[in-house]
């Protein structure tokens, strides 16, 4: 047989597959209908396994993995479409997430991390006002404490930088704490070396600031090769240091915001590596509530660390046309080779595309998790 023979009998073979496909589909609706009826779970794992055994049996030796492959994808298409239809049936995911018009913010409290003059500080007043109640504490777990707690109605943390990265230990707290993000804000970053009233460039010996200050000035700080560079809890605690330690040898890497804050002097403007460097940070609540206007999801969920298994939750969203922005993984304590994935999708919780691929991954990855709608 010549080529073009090859592909008219493929042609011939195709037309009878989508046929056959399009009747178990058909049947699929029927299967869905019934577990809406009787409510059993749409994802049955015994019965899948069975199945995949039994086509196996069926093909020959080269073609049995094929065929497990072909049929692994029949059926996960088959549960996308099982979970639309108990969804138009009112057999859908319940989410505990509230609609709200818009956050209250008159009388709220704030509470971030760092001293006066940190960045956080000034992501607080960008999103909530000059004039809002804010206050300060230690550590980014402390933030979550508090929010938690309900002595602070929202909490400001860094979640990423677009020169730095995600911010690991962050994502790790929205998982030990049961706090909601409910908002973002975005701040562009322009750090500067400041020094005592009386220093000069030239005097300059230590250099502190944050680990991601001191990243992402790396280039600048290059040009110095014997300078100590020593990092602390964040930018305006360098600050305040370089200000305590009255030495014209220190110097810190901080916004030039804080510096007026502690009186200390510009030594060179704008010295971190990108232009368009901006950190993105959270508006975290206890409550979980999201408002009308909210276009982002962020999920969580756990996985093995085996072949196709995140393949398998992303397709819910391909298979509901639901657009993924980001996604971030954190292998979990204590459990090796088992990672625990951020992932970020447009849309809104009151949109049945995103709660039907939302009800997918709930019942098929573990401890799938609703971090925020916003």
């Amino acid at each position: 047989m010549d080529l073009q023979e090859i592909r008219k009998e493929l042609d011939v073979i195709d037309r009878e597959l989508v046929k056959l496909f399009e009747k178990r589909m058909d049947l699929s609706v029927e299967v869905a209908e019934y577990k809406a009826e009787t409510g059993k779970p749409v994802l049955d794992k015994d019965r899948e396994r069975q199945k995949i055994e039994a086509v196996r049996a069926l093909a020959g030796d080269e073609n049995k993995q094929s065929v497990e492959e072909l049929f692994t994808q029949l059926m996960t298409l088959s549960r996308r479409l099982q979970y639309r239809v108990l969804a138009e049936k009112g057999k859908g995911p319940e989410f505990d997430f509230q609609m709200v018009d818009s956050l209250k913010l008159e009388g709220a409290r704030i509470v971030y991390q760092g001293i006066e003059g940190a960045y956080t500080q000034e992501a607080a007043l960008r999103f909530f006002g000059t004039d809002a109640d804010t206050y300060h504490v230690k550590t980014w777990e402390e933030v979550m404490q508090e929010v938690e707690a309900g002595r602070a109605d929202y909490g400001v943390l860094p979640i990423e930088n677009s020169f730095a990265g995600v911010i690991a230990d962050n994502y790790d707290l929205l998982m030990k704490y049961h706090n909601h993000i409910v908002a973002e804000t975005f701040l562009p970053v322009n750090h500067a070396l400041l020094g005592l009233p009386e220093a000069e460039l030239a005097d300059i010996r230590t250099v502190y600031s944050h680990a991601q200050g001191l990243m992402q000035c790396a280039g600048f700080l290059g040009s110095y090769p014997d300078w100590k560079k020593i990092s602390v809890e964040n930018t305006a605690v360098a600050a305040r240091k370089v200000l305590e330690g009255g030495d014209t040898s220190e110097a810190a890497i901080a916004s030039e915001t804080a510096g007026k804050l502690y009186g200390l002097k510009v030594l060179k403007a704008s010295v971190n590596d990108s232009r368009q460097n901006t950190t993105r940070f959270i508006i975290v609540a206890k409550k979980a509530i999201y408002q009308k206007t909210a276009s982002k999801v962020s999920i969580c969920f756990e996985l093995p660390h085996k072949s196709g298994t995140l393949y398998n939750m992303l397709s819910h969203f391909i298979y509901n046309n639901v657009n993924m922005v980001m996604i971030e993984s954190r292998p979990i304590k204590d459990r090796n080779w088992e990672y625990r994935f951020f992932v970020d999708i447009e849309g809104s919780l009151s949109q049945a595309p995103v709660r039907n691929a939302l009800q997918g991954i709930a019942q098929e990855a573990a401890n799938m998790r609703i971090i925020g709608n916003y």
